[in-house]
Order: C-alpha cells, then sequence, then structure tokens
C-alpha cells in the first residue's frame, strides 16, 4: 500500500521485452537507500516488485497484465518516473490510500497555467465515471491528488507548484497517458450498491 506521496522521479535506465511481459531498470537516490530484493515500489503508481539492485539502479519485472493497464508499456530508455517506497505501519497517511493497481490509462488533453499552480484535464474511459467524485481522491501516474471538477468523461485537477516540481508532472505534456487509480472507498462503495441492486432485483422476481 502506498500514499501518493511521490518520493522522488527516477529515470528508466533500461528496458527489455520478455515472455509475458518486460523487464525494466530504474535508477533512484532516495527509495534505493533502504530496500531490499522482494520489497514492493510503485512506478508511476504501478506496485512493481524489486527483483535485484545494483548500485543506484533498481530492477524490475513487469507483468502482460501491468503492462495491458498502465503507460508503463509505452516506457523508454530516458523517461522520467514518478517512484514511492511501500507505506510502513508506522508512516502517515499523508496522501489518500493508494494499492498500486491501475485501473486505465487517462490521456492528458490540455494543460492549462492558473497563476501559480496548473490545471490538468484529463480524459478517461466514460466505464469509470461512477468512481469519479469531484473533491474526491485520485492517483495519478501514482500521484495523490484531488478532483477539482469533471466534465463528462474528463476531469480536472490543480496542481500545486511542489507537486509540479517534484514529479514528473513537470514533464508532462498534451496528448501524453497517464496512469489513473480510483479511490479504493469509491470501488467498494460502488460495489456493494450493485449487490443491494441485484438483491432488490432477485426479491422482486421472486
Amino acid at each position: 500500500m502506498f500514499t501518493g506521496l511521490i518520493e522522488e522521479v527516477g529515470t528508466v535506465k533500461y528496458v527489455k521485452a520478455v515472455p509475458n511481459g518486460k523487464e525494466i531498470r530504474v535508477t533512484g537516490r532516495v527509495v534505493i537507500e533502504d530496500i531490499s530484493i522482494g520489497d514492493s515500489i510503485s512506478v508511476n503508481g504501478v506496485c512493481l516488485t524489486v527483483t535485484a539492485v545494483e548500485g543506484d539502479t533498481i530492477f524490475f519485472d513487469v507483468s502482460q497484465e501491468s503492462l495491458d493497464r498502465s503507460n508503463l508499456k509505452f516506457l523508454a530508455v530516458g523517461d522520467k518516473v514518478n517512484l514511492e517506497r511501500a507505506l510502513k505501519v508506522s508512516d502517515r497517511l499523508g496522501g489518500h490510500i493508494v494499492q498500486g493497481h491501475v485501473d486505465t490509462v487517462g490521456k492528458v488533453e490540455r494543460i492549462i497555467p492558473r497563476g501559480e499552480h496548473t490545471e490538468f484535464v484529463i480524459s478517461f474511459p466514460e466505464v469509470y465515471t461512477e468512481f469519479v467524485v469531484e473533491k474526491g481522491s485520485i492517483a495519478i501516474d501514482g500521484i495523490s491528488l484531488t478532483i477539482n471538477s469533471i466534465m463528462g468523461n474528463k476531469l480536472s485537477i490543480n496542481v500545486i507548484p511542489h507537486t509540479i516540481e517534484h514529479t514528473n508532472l513537470k514533464f508532462r505534456k498534451g496528448g501524453d497517458f497517464v496512469n489513473i487509480e480510483f479511490d479504493i472507498l469509491g470501488k467498494y462503495v460502488k460495489r456493494m450498491l450493485d449487490r443491494e441492486s441485484r438483491l432488490e432485483r432477485l426479491l422482486r422476481d421472486y
């Protein structure tokens, strides 16, 4: 589990296709301080397992499922990725609960300067609109953010300078694809409501 508070921006050093996935290597300075083989690290919001560490380079194997669900399938050498170590029990939950299980990929439609802040407008598949709530939480490339407004299958987020400076959002441009993880609490509520609705239909039909 993660908080969505990015610890550092790493650089992709190596990408290789392997059977049923890819091997990637990412350089880092902060997250590498106390990690071991088998630890979990969020890479652009995707929970990956550390398979090896050499110097300042972290090795990961990415499954085909993770590639299909995320923007990791587009990674190339030199790309910048958000990194966060898994949450410790003693840590503060400064962002929101982020599982590292990406739901879908969204597209940056517009980036609009708003004084000191920056507005990002991101589109996403319409099937997920029920999980988007104004002023609710969302993880974009693993970053815990607040939804500013909703326009159909588009949402806007207002990003402060600190977040821009300390994440890969500083490198984003219109047309880029970003990972989206919707709030886990909203997904469970939706699941319970759907189950209750199905039960009501069964009782009515009975």
